[in-house]
Protein backbone atom coordinates (compact mmCIF):
# COMPACT_ATOMS: atom_id res chain seq x y z
CA UNK A 1 0.00 0.00 0.00
CA UNK A 2 2.91 2.65 0.80
CA UNK A 3 4.67 1.89 -2.14
CA UNK A 4 1.50 2.33 -4.60
CA UNK A 5 1.09 5.48 -2.45
CA UNK A 6 4.48 6.95 -3.21
CA UNK A 7 4.62 6.21 -7.19
CA UNK A 8 1.29 7.94 -7.37
CA UNK A 9 2.95 10.66 -5.10
CA UNK A 10 5.98 10.66 -7.45
CA UNK A 11 3.37 10.78 -10.30
CA UNK A 12 2.35 14.28 -9.33
CA UNK A 13 5.33 15.32 -9.98
CA UNK A 14 5.52 15.13 -13.42
CA UNK A 15 1.68 16.59 -14.00
CA UNK A 16 3.55 20.18 -14.66
CA UNK A 17 5.65 18.72 -17.27
CA UNK A 18 2.49 16.40 -18.92
CA UNK A 19 0.38 19.94 -18.56
CA UNK A 20 2.58 22.33 -20.37
CA UNK A 21 3.15 19.43 -22.94
CA UNK A 22 -0.59 19.25 -23.12
CA UNK A 23 -0.49 22.70 -23.88
CA UNK A 24 2.20 23.87 -26.07
CA UNK A 25 2.36 20.26 -28.12
CA UNK A 26 -0.32 18.21 -28.45
CA UNK A 27 -3.37 20.64 -28.38
CA UNK A 28 -1.07 22.71 -31.01
CA UNK A 29 -1.22 19.44 -33.21
CA UNK A 30 -4.71 18.40 -33.07
CA UNK A 31 -5.36 22.20 -33.84
CA UNK A 32 -3.30 22.05 -37.00
CA UNK A 33 -4.52 19.08 -37.99
CA UNK A 34 -8.20 21.00 -37.99
CA UNK A 35 -6.59 23.96 -40.00
CA UNK A 36 -5.39 21.38 -42.69
CA UNK A 37 -8.32 20.38 -43.50
CA UNK A 38 -9.70 23.95 -44.38
CA UNK A 39 -9.81 26.43 -46.98
CA UNK A 40 -8.64 29.64 -44.60
CA UNK A 41 -7.83 33.23 -46.07
CA UNK A 42 -6.04 34.44 -42.52
CA UNK A 43 -6.33 38.16 -43.74
CA UNK A 44 -10.33 37.78 -43.94
CA UNK A 45 -10.57 34.91 -41.79
CA UNK A 46 -13.18 33.54 -43.46
CA UNK A 47 -12.71 29.13 -43.37
CA UNK A 48 -14.17 27.01 -45.62
CA UNK A 49 -14.30 22.94 -44.52
CA UNK A 50 -13.01 21.22 -47.40
CA UNK A 51 -12.05 17.85 -45.81
CA UNK A 52 -8.76 16.36 -47.27
CA UNK A 53 -8.73 18.29 -50.30
CA UNK A 54 -5.62 19.76 -48.57
CA UNK A 55 -3.89 16.66 -48.91
CA UNK A 56 -4.73 15.74 -52.44
CA UNK A 57 -3.27 18.80 -53.48
CA UNK A 58 -0.19 18.11 -51.93
CA UNK A 59 -0.29 14.52 -54.20
CA UNK A 60 -0.29 16.71 -57.25
CA UNK A 61 2.04 19.34 -56.23
CA UNK A 62 5.43 18.97 -58.20
CA UNK A 63 7.14 21.46 -55.99
CA UNK A 64 6.03 19.77 -52.62
CA UNK A 65 7.89 16.52 -54.10
CA UNK A 66 10.97 18.23 -55.19
CA UNK A 67 10.92 19.88 -51.45
CA UNK A 68 10.73 16.49 -50.15
CA UNK A 69 13.78 14.76 -51.93
CA UNK A 70 15.44 17.93 -51.27
CA UNK A 71 15.17 16.98 -47.73
CA UNK A 72 15.56 13.49 -48.40
CA UNK A 73 18.81 14.63 -49.86
CA UNK A 74 19.81 16.45 -46.91
CA UNK A 75 18.92 13.62 -44.47
CA UNK A 76 21.14 11.55 -46.32
CA UNK A 77 24.29 13.58 -46.23
CA UNK A 78 23.84 14.87 -43.04
CA UNK A 79 23.60 11.32 -41.66
CA UNK A 80 27.38 10.64 -43.22
CA UNK A 81 29.10 13.64 -42.33
CA UNK A 82 27.46 14.52 -38.77
CA UNK A 83 27.01 11.13 -37.41
CA UNK A 84 29.48 8.70 -38.74
CA UNK A 85 31.61 11.33 -39.91
CA UNK A 86 31.75 12.77 -37.09
CA UNK A 87 31.97 9.81 -35.24
CA UNK A 88 35.26 8.78 -37.02
CA UNK A 89 36.58 11.84 -36.45
CA UNK A 90 36.01 12.22 -32.58
CA UNK A 91 37.65 8.48 -32.54
CA UNK A 92 40.93 10.08 -34.12
CA UNK A 93 40.77 13.20 -31.72
CA UNK A 94 40.62 10.24 -29.14
CA UNK A 95 43.32 8.61 -30.27
CA UNK A 96 45.69 11.35 -29.93
CA UNK A 97 48.19 10.92 -26.76
CA UNK A 98 48.70 14.84 -26.19
CA UNK A 99 45.66 16.29 -24.26
CA UNK A 100 46.32 19.84 -25.18
CA UNK A 101 46.13 18.65 -28.78
CA UNK A 102 42.88 17.12 -28.20
CA UNK A 103 41.21 19.78 -25.96
CA UNK A 104 43.07 22.28 -28.98
CA UNK A 105 41.30 20.06 -31.80
CA UNK A 106 38.31 19.55 -29.96
CA UNK A 107 37.75 23.75 -29.60
CA UNK A 108 38.77 24.06 -33.84
CA UNK A 109 36.02 21.99 -35.04
CA UNK A 110 33.93 23.38 -32.33
CA UNK A 111 34.00 26.66 -33.27
CA UNK A 112 32.02 26.63 -36.57
CA UNK A 113 28.87 25.17 -34.40
CA UNK A 114 29.44 28.72 -32.24
CA UNK A 115 28.37 30.50 -35.40
CA UNK A 116 24.61 31.49 -35.89
CA UNK A 117 22.94 30.17 -38.75
CA UNK A 118 21.93 33.38 -40.31
CA UNK A 119 25.54 34.32 -39.89
CA UNK A 120 26.78 31.27 -41.20
CA UNK A 121 24.16 31.62 -44.32
CA UNK A 122 25.34 34.72 -45.18
CA UNK A 123 29.24 33.63 -45.03
CA UNK A 124 28.48 31.20 -47.60
CA UNK A 125 26.43 33.42 -49.42
CA UNK A 126 29.23 35.58 -50.25
CA UNK A 127 31.60 32.52 -50.72
CA UNK A 128 29.76 31.13 -53.24
CA UNK A 129 28.93 34.70 -54.74
CA UNK A 130 30.36 33.82 -58.59
CA UNK A 131 32.27 37.10 -58.92
CA UNK A 132 34.09 37.88 -55.88
CA UNK A 133 33.66 34.64 -54.35
CA UNK A 134 36.34 32.71 -52.86
CA UNK A 135 35.74 29.55 -54.45
CA UNK A 136 35.75 31.21 -57.47
CA UNK A 137 38.94 32.93 -56.82
CA UNK A 138 40.75 29.97 -55.46
CA UNK A 139 39.59 28.17 -58.49
CA UNK A 140 41.05 30.90 -60.82
CA UNK A 141 44.46 30.84 -58.66
CA UNK A 142 44.93 27.12 -59.45
CA UNK A 143 44.08 27.31 -63.05
CA UNK A 144 40.74 25.60 -63.19
CA UNK A 145 38.89 28.67 -63.88
CA UNK A 146 37.01 27.07 -66.13
CA UNK A 147 35.35 25.13 -63.44
CA UNK A 148 33.89 28.21 -61.35
CA UNK A 149 30.37 29.36 -61.81
CA UNK A 150 27.12 30.50 -60.10
CA UNK A 151 26.99 28.06 -57.25
CA UNK A 152 23.43 29.50 -56.25
CA UNK A 153 21.96 30.38 -59.31
CA UNK A 154 22.04 27.01 -60.64
CA UNK A 155 19.85 24.58 -60.11
CA UNK A 156 22.05 21.67 -60.17
CA UNK A 157 24.74 22.78 -57.51
CA UNK A 158 22.45 25.48 -55.52
CA UNK A 159 20.47 22.71 -53.24
CA UNK A 160 24.16 21.12 -52.84
CA UNK A 161 26.23 24.51 -51.61
CA UNK A 162 23.90 25.25 -49.24
CA UNK A 163 23.50 21.74 -47.89
CA UNK A 164 27.45 21.67 -47.97
CA UNK A 165 27.17 25.12 -45.37
CA UNK A 166 25.40 23.10 -43.13
CA UNK A 167 27.68 20.15 -42.78
CA UNK A 168 30.41 22.56 -41.73
CA UNK A 169 28.36 24.54 -39.14
CA UNK A 170 26.85 21.44 -37.44
CA UNK A 171 29.61 18.71 -38.55
CA UNK A 172 31.75 20.29 -34.81
CA UNK A 173 28.71 19.72 -32.72
CA UNK A 174 28.55 16.00 -33.40
CA UNK A 175 32.29 15.52 -33.39
CA UNK A 176 32.43 17.09 -29.56
CA UNK A 177 29.28 15.03 -28.71
CA UNK A 178 30.43 11.87 -30.03
CA UNK A 179 34.03 12.87 -28.23
CA UNK A 180 32.18 12.87 -24.74
CA UNK A 181 30.88 9.44 -25.23
CA UNK A 182 34.27 8.22 -26.58
CA UNK A 183 35.49 9.05 -22.97
CA UNK A 184 33.09 7.52 -21.51
CA UNK A 185 34.39 3.97 -22.61
CA UNK A 186 36.72 2.30 -20.09
CA UNK A 187 40.43 2.36 -21.29
CA UNK A 188 40.96 -1.05 -19.93
CA UNK A 189 38.87 -2.17 -22.91
CA UNK A 190 41.09 -0.52 -25.39
CA UNK A 191 43.82 -1.79 -23.78
CA UNK A 192 42.73 -5.53 -23.16
CA UNK A 193 41.91 -5.23 -27.02
CA UNK A 194 45.51 -3.85 -28.06
CA UNK A 195 47.17 -6.72 -25.75
CA UNK A 196 45.69 -9.03 -28.16
CA UNK A 197 46.62 -7.35 -30.96
CA UNK A 198 43.85 -5.88 -32.52
CA UNK A 199 44.84 -2.97 -34.63
CA UNK A 200 43.10 0.70 -34.63
CA UNK A 201 40.52 0.32 -36.95
CA UNK A 202 39.44 -2.73 -35.69
CA UNK A 203 39.53 -1.91 -32.52
CA UNK A 204 37.23 1.28 -33.71
CA UNK A 205 34.73 -1.02 -35.16
CA UNK A 206 34.73 -3.74 -32.78
CA UNK A 207 34.87 -1.81 -29.27
CA UNK A 208 34.39 2.17 -30.10
CA UNK A 209 31.51 1.92 -32.19
CA UNK A 210 29.50 -0.99 -30.14
CA UNK A 211 29.59 1.22 -26.68
CA UNK A 212 28.70 4.40 -28.41
CA UNK A 213 25.65 3.24 -30.03
CA UNK A 214 23.35 4.65 -28.15
CA UNK A 215 25.02 8.33 -28.91
CA UNK A 216 24.75 7.03 -32.44
CA UNK A 217 20.99 6.23 -31.95
CA UNK A 218 20.23 9.73 -30.58
CA UNK A 219 22.06 11.29 -33.01
CA UNK A 220 20.78 9.69 -36.15
CA UNK A 221 17.14 10.97 -35.09
CA UNK A 222 18.36 14.88 -34.37
CA UNK A 223 20.43 15.04 -37.60
CA UNK A 224 17.56 13.28 -39.42
CA UNK A 225 14.74 15.14 -37.69
CA UNK A 226 16.77 18.55 -38.18
CA UNK A 227 17.12 17.61 -41.81
CA UNK A 228 13.45 17.74 -42.35
CA UNK A 229 12.96 21.61 -40.56
CA UNK A 230 15.36 23.16 -42.78
CA UNK A 231 14.25 26.92 -42.86
CA UNK A 232 16.84 29.31 -42.15
CA UNK A 233 19.94 28.36 -44.24
CA UNK A 234 17.84 27.91 -47.60
CA UNK A 235 15.94 31.44 -46.56
CA UNK A 236 18.87 33.14 -46.22
CA UNK A 237 21.03 32.24 -49.28
CA UNK A 238 18.42 31.59 -52.38
CA UNK A 239 14.87 31.66 -50.53
CA UNK A 240 14.19 28.36 -52.41
CA UNK A 241 15.08 29.40 -55.89
CA UNK A 242 16.49 29.35 -58.61
CA UNK A 243 13.15 28.14 -60.02
CA UNK A 244 12.37 26.52 -56.20
CA UNK A 245 14.89 23.71 -56.61
CA UNK A 246 16.26 24.31 -53.32
CA UNK A 247 12.57 24.58 -51.77
CA UNK A 248 12.29 22.54 -48.59
CA UNK A 249 9.71 21.32 -46.74
CA UNK A 250 9.71 24.20 -44.07
CA UNK A 251 10.34 27.10 -46.54
CA UNK A 252 7.58 25.47 -48.75
CA UNK A 253 5.20 25.74 -45.77
CA UNK A 254 6.29 29.35 -45.39
CA UNK A 255 6.09 30.03 -48.61
CA UNK A 256 2.29 28.86 -48.93
CA UNK A 257 1.49 30.49 -46.33
CA UNK A 258 2.42 33.93 -45.41
CA UNK A 259 2.75 34.93 -49.50
CA UNK A 260 0.40 32.50 -51.31
CA UNK A 261 -1.95 33.31 -47.76
CA UNK A 262 -3.21 29.16 -48.24
CA UNK A 263 -2.81 28.77 -44.44
CA UNK A 264 -5.11 25.15 -45.08
CA UNK A 265 -2.24 23.49 -47.48
CA UNK A 266 0.82 24.92 -45.39
CA UNK A 267 -1.19 23.35 -42.04
CA UNK A 268 -1.29 20.35 -44.25
CA UNK A 269 2.29 20.45 -45.28
CA UNK A 270 2.86 21.06 -41.47
CA UNK A 271 0.96 17.53 -40.52
CA UNK A 272 3.32 15.85 -43.19
CA UNK A 273 6.64 16.81 -41.37
CA UNK A 274 5.03 16.11 -38.36
CA UNK A 275 4.09 12.19 -40.04
CA UNK A 276 7.47 11.75 -41.34
CA UNK A 277 9.33 13.05 -38.85
CA UNK A 278 7.54 11.07 -35.89
CA UNK A 279 7.90 7.91 -37.82
CA UNK A 280 11.25 8.29 -38.60
CA UNK A 281 12.01 8.71 -34.71
CA UNK A 282 9.96 5.86 -33.93
CA UNK A 283 11.81 3.21 -36.34
CA UNK A 284 15.47 4.57 -35.23
CA UNK A 285 14.19 4.19 -31.40
CA UNK A 286 12.76 0.87 -31.92
CA UNK A 287 16.17 -0.07 -33.63
CA UNK A 288 18.25 1.18 -31.31
CA UNK A 289 16.01 -0.82 -28.71
CA UNK A 290 16.74 -3.62 -30.44
CA UNK A 291 20.67 -3.88 -30.93
CA UNK A 292 20.04 -2.61 -27.06
CA UNK A 293 18.19 -6.07 -26.25
CA UNK A 294 20.86 -8.20 -28.61
CA UNK A 295 23.61 -6.72 -26.96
Amino acid sequence: MQTARNKAWSFTWAIPALALLGAFVYLPLVQNFGFSMVEWDIYSGSQEFIGLENYRKLVDDPIFWSALGNNLLYSVISVVFQVFGALVLAALIESIRSDRWRRALRAIYFVPSAISLTVAGLLFYFIYEPNLGLINFLLDVIGLEGWAQPWLGQESTAMLGIIAMSQWQGFGYSTLLFAVAIQRIPSELHEAASIDGVGPGRRFFMVTMPLVREMTGLMMIVTISGAFQVFNEVMVMTSGGPNNSTQVLVTWLYRSGFVSNDFGYAAAIAMVIFLVTLVIGLVQLWITHKRKVEW
